[in-house]
C-alpha cells in the first residue's frame, strides 16, 4: 500500500488526514460521492443553521436542495421523484422536509419523521372508507417512506429497530402488491440454502408471452425502487417485470442475513430459469437491468448467462470499491492483522458519530457481523474482510465476456462511480450505445433522481427497439 499520509510513525499525521473524512469524504459517502468532487458548497453545514440553499451552479440548485446535507439530499430528492410513478408524494415528501429541517437535520429527525408518515400511511384515512386503489398506493407511499427511514436508521437512537423497520416496508409493500390487478406472482427462487423472493408483474393473466425485464436493485434500495424504476413503465408497454431480493438485499440481509457476492451469475442463471417454465414470457426476449451497484452485478451477470437478450447498466460500474474516497480505500493493505489495526487503533476513534455511521450503513451488506454490530451501537471491528468483499466485485476483466447488446447510462454530475460508465462502454466489445442524462432536463445526479420517468424512457425505448430489431 502506498501510505498517502506519510510515515507510519507519525500517528497524529495518519490520524489527521483521515480525520478529513468529517465533513468531506465521510460526509459523501452518504451520497455514494467519491472525494474528488467535494468543495465547501457541497460540503455539509451544521443542521439548523439557516434554510436549504444551493449556488446556481452547483449540481442541485435553488429548490432541487432539500437538505443542507448531501446525503440526505441525495436521498430527498429520490423520494420526491417517486411522485411520478405513484411512489410518492410531492406535498407528502415535501412537508416532512420541512419539518425535519425544522426539527433540526439529523439521523434520528429523518427517521422518525420518515416512519411517522408511512406508520400514518398504512392506518385507515379520515373520512370516507378507502377504496381498494386508495389503500393500495397509500401502500406503496409508505413503503417508500419506511425506506427512507431504513437508510438513516443506523445513525439514529434506535439502531436496533433496522430489521423491523425493513419489515415494516416490506409489509406495505406486500400489500401493495396484492391489491394489484392483476396481483404478482410470488414465489421463492432457490438460491444456495436461502431463497430469493421474486415478485413476477404481468400486464394481464393470459399466456400471452411477452417481452420480460429482470430488475435489479442496487446496494441499499428497496422494492419500491424497481417499481419507480421499471415495474411501471414495463407494464405500461405490455411487458412483464421480475423483482427480486437478492444476497445483500432486503430480506436476504437484514433478515436472513446473506451478504453480497461477486458471482451474480449465480443469482441471475436461476431467475432466468424460473421465468423459462413459465409460459407467458418470451425467452427469447429477457432483458436485464441493473440500478445503482447493479450497474455492477447485471453486467457480471450477463458476462456468464447468454440468455439475456439485452442488457441495461444504470450506471456502468467497474469498481464499486472505487467508489469509495481514497482515504477509506487506503486503509486496506495486504495484511488483515495491519489494516485492521489501522482501522481500529487510528480510523475509528477520530470518526465522529454521523460519520461512523455512515461507515456502518455502508459496509453493513458485504458483513453480517458489521451489521449486527451496529445495530447494537457499535462499530465494527473487522474492516479487512467486507472491504476484500468490496473490491471483489471488480468486473473490468469479464466485461469483454458480454456479447449481448448493451445500454451503458451515465449522468451529469454523477457522484458514486465517475468516469465508470464510460470506461465500461470503451470495453464492451459487444453491439452498444451509451447515453448521458443531464442537468438541462433535470436528470442528472446518481440514477436521475429527479427524473426517473425520464429515466424510464431512455431504458425502455431502447430496450424495445433492440429486441425489435433482434
Amino acid at each position: 500500500m502506498t501510505d498517502v499520509f506519510g510515515d507510519r510513525a507519525s500517528g497524529p499525521t495518519r490520524r489527521s488526514a483521515l480525520a478529513g473524512l468529517v465533513g468531506g469524504a465521510g460526509a459523501v459517502l452518504a451520497a455514494g460521492c467519491t472525494p474528488s468532487g467535494v468543495s465547501p458548497a457541497n460540503a455539509p453545514t451544521p443542521a439548523g443553521t439557516a434554510s436549504p440553499s444551493a449556488p446556481a451552479g452547483g449540481p442541485t440548485p435553488g429548490v432541487m436542495t432539500l437538505f443542507k446535507d448531501p446525503g440526505f439530499n441525495f436521498n430527498g430528492l429520490l423520494a420526491l421523484g417517486g411522485s411520478g410513478q405513484g411512489s410518492a408524494e410531492v406535498g407528502e415528501v415535501l412537508t416532512a422536509v420541512n419539518t425535519i429541517n425544522k426539527a433540526g437535520l439529523s439521523s434520528q429527525s429523518y427517521v422518525e419523521t420518515f416512519k411517522k408518515l408511512g406508520d400514518e400511511l398504512m392506518d385507515a384515512p379520515e373520512g370516507p372508507r378507502a377504496d381498494d386503489q386508495t389503500t393500495r398506493f397509500r401502500a406503496l407511499r409508505a413503503a417508500q417512506y419506511y425506506g427512507q427511514a431504513l437508510f438513516f436508521v443506523l445513525g439514529s437512537d434506535n439502531p436496533g429497530s433496522e430489521e423491523q423497520l425493513y419489515k415494516s416496508g416490506r409489509g406495505a409493500w406486500d400489500a401493495f402488491c396484492k391489491l394489484c390487478d392483476p396481483a404478482p406472482v410470488t414465489a421463492n427462487v432457490a438460491y444456495g440454502r436461502t431463497p430469493m423472493p421474486v415478485w413476477f408483474f404481468r400486464p394481464e393473466e393470459t399466456d400471452q408471452r411477452r417481452p420480460t425485464v429482470i430488475l435489479t436493485n442496487g446496494s441499499d434500495g428497496q422494492n419500491v425502487d424497481m417499481w419507480t424504476y421499471g415495474v411501471l413503465a414495463a407494464l405500461d408497454r405490455g411487458w412483464n417485470a421480475l423483482v427480486y431480493d437478492g444476497p445483500g438485499q432486503g430480506q436476504l440481509l437484514f433478515v436472513d442475513q446473506v451478504v453480497f457476492t461477486p458471482r451474480w451469475e449465480n443469482v441471475v442463471t436461476p431467475l432466468v430459469d424460473w421465468l423459462s417454465t413459465r409460459p407467458d414470457v418470451d425467452t427469447g426476449k429477457i432483458a436485464l437491468t441493473g440500478l445503482s451497484m447493479a450497474g455492477d452485478l447485471a453486467p457480471r451477470a450477463a458476462a456468464f448467462e447468454s440468455r439475456i437478450a439485452a442488457l441495461v447498466a444504470m450506471p456502468g460500474c467497474l469498481s464499486p470499491w472505487l467508489g469509495f474516497p481514497a482515504e477509506i480505500r487506503e486503509i486496506l493493505t495486504p495484511s488483515k492483522q495491519e489494516t485492521n489495526n489501522i482501522w481500529n487503533k487510528e480510523v475509528v476513534p477520530e470518526l465522529p458519530p454521523a460519520d461512523a455511521a455512515t461507515m456502518k450503513k455502508r459496509f453493513e451488506p458485504f458483513s453480517v457481523q458489521a451489521m449486527l454490530d451496529a445495530r447494537d451501537g457499535k462499530m465494527f471491528t473487522d474492516f479487512y474482510t467486507p472491504a476484500r468483499r468490496v473490491e471483489a466485485l471488480d468486473i473490468t476483466g469479464v466485461v469483454d465476456r458480454i456479447t449481448m447488446p448493451t445500454l451503458v447510462l451515465d449522468y451529469e454530475d454523477e457522484q458514486f462511480y465517475p468516469g465508470q460508465p464510460r470506461q465500461m462502454f470503451d470495453k464492451l466489445t459487444s453491439p452498444k450505445d451509451y447515453v448521458k442524462l443531464t442537468a438541462a432536463t433535470g436528470a442528472q445526479l446518481h440514477c436521475s433522481p429527479m427524473a426517473p420517468q425520464q429515466h424510464c424512457e431512455v431504458v425502455f425505448d431502447w430496450l424495445d427497439e433492440t429486441l425489435s430489431a433482434g
